[in-house]
């Protein structure tokens, strides 16, 4: 699986001059089927890298089952004479964890694993987060430090210009694991997934992106037990509401020398 491909393109000037031909690098983006035990649940669109880490946070961030319930993922390629190679990941939870899925399956196509298609009401939409039993310790200069680690480690960023990343530092500022993805929802449940596959804590330590911050990544923070979440961009109303209501604090266009602080109410 590779996370880019090659397009021919010519540059070409306002002034309508034409340049020489030239070989761009673009995201791959595919539909990803997700299977459980069996049961077809969601088909996302995603950059098809790091598979194993997605759907163990995209079943994470469901509320579908615990890291240690989730069994061996199996993944398989799909070849369509229209829309190219897609992939199946199959995965098996315990069966008490059955009725849940089977109440909420669908099959659905989104842009992104944002966590809202399928949603039937606006209660369940904005369901109660868990309230985080731990507030963050980084410093500023903790932050500052993993947003320049964050730069350098983006070698699908650097090669198509066209992607997000989520990375994960330890409080002080040491990037220790980083995802990549087209979509910034995708690229943050790789990041959980793959803290939960390797046994990490997400509440000793803080989440930063290279995106806006919207509801929908504070959630997925908030239910993984980040207590920090860092964006490049300006957040949501609906954003900050939710973080406070669960404990989460944001660092919010997030640059070299200035950050938005908005800490989680004590």
């Amino acid at each position: 699986m590779s996370g880019s491909a090659t397009f021919p393109a010519r540059r070409r000037a306002y002034d309508g001059t034409a340049g020489d031909p030239v070989e761009i690098a673009l995201p791959v983006e595919a539909p990803v089927a997700i299977e459980i035990n069996g049961m077809a649940y969601a088909v996302m669109m995603a950059t098809p890298i790091d598979l194993e880490d997605f759907v163990t946070g995209f079943l994470l961030g469901e509320g579908l089952a615990e890291a240690s319930e989730i069994g061996a993922i199996a993944l398989h390629a799909v070849e369509d004479a229209l829309w190219g190679t897609g992939h199946v990941a199959r995965v098996t939870l315990p069966a008490h964890r059955l009725e849940p899925v089977m109440r909420r399956a669908r099959g659905r196509v989104g842009d992104s694993a944002c966590g809202i298609c399928g949603i039937e009401s606006v209660e369940a939409a904005l369901r109660p987060l868990p309230g985080l039993e731990r507030r963050t310790g980084a410093t500023p200069e903790a932050i500052a430090r993993a947003l320049h680690a964050l730069r350098e480690r983006q070698p699908l960023g650097r090669e198509t210009r066209a992607s997000h990343a989520a990375g994960f530092a330890g409080e002080d500022g040491t990037l220790l694991l980083v995802r990549e993805d087209v979509g910034r929802h995708n690229a943050l449940d790789k990041l959980l997934g793959a803290l939960a596959r390797e046994g990490r804590d997400p509440s000793v330590g803080f989440v930063v992106m290279t995106s806006r911050c919207s509801y929908e990544l504070v959630e997925k923070a908030a239910r993984a037990g980040v207590p920090l979440l860092v964006a490049i961009s300006a957040p949501t109303d609906l954003a900050v509401c939710r973080a406070h209501a669960a404990g989460l604090s944001i660092a919010a266009v997030a640059r070299d020398d200035t950050m938005l602080w908005m800490p989680a109410p004590e």
